[in-house]
């Protein structure tokens, strides 16, 4: 999923973006976390999807504070994987999503989901998941086995 943002994300609309795998900001996009100001927690994950791209202390800042941050620091804190003019986001967009499109679909869900679930893991565990997965598709082992070894 990506998101062109191009405007204010903010509350809902900042969870929503959290949840794109890929984020590209105009530079008419600001960003802020208002939950602390109208006194409700988050319920689309943003308080977990936030401080895992972030960093926690930045997290704490944008949410506790609930103040704005523009495209730039959003790109600075890691936010948004890209920021440019509000006329190239659509294009850029397209751009990403065509080079996306140029691998098997299978392959992206596979990588998606390789990512996200290691993401969940330690360190160890993830290159372990990494090395399973790749032996289990390129058919020359039986990752069962594996599994039930550990």
């Amino acid at each position: 999923i990506i998101g062109a943002i191009n405007g204010p994300a903010a509350t809902g609309g900042l969870e929503l973006a959290l949840g794109c795998d890929i984020r590209i900001a105009s530079r008419a996009a600001r960003f802020t976390d208002t939950h602390v100001r109208v006194g409700a927690l988050p319920g689309w994950g943003l308080s977990q999807r936030l401080s895992r791209l972030i960093g926690e202390g930045r997290a704490k800042e944008m949410s506790l504070t609930a103040r704005w941050i523009d495209a730039d620091l959003a790109l600075t804190w890691g936010l948004v994987n890209h920021v440019v003019e509000p006329d190239r986001l659509l294009a850029t967009s397209m751009e990403i999503a065509c080079q996306m499109a140029g691998a098997s679909i299978d392959m992206l869900k596979a990588y998606k989901s390789l990512i996200g679930r290691g993401a969940a893991m330690p360190l160890g565990d993830a290159m372990r998941l990494e090395q399973d997965e790749a032996l289990a598709a390129s058919g020359s082992f039986d990752p069962s086995a594996m599994r039930n070894r550990r």
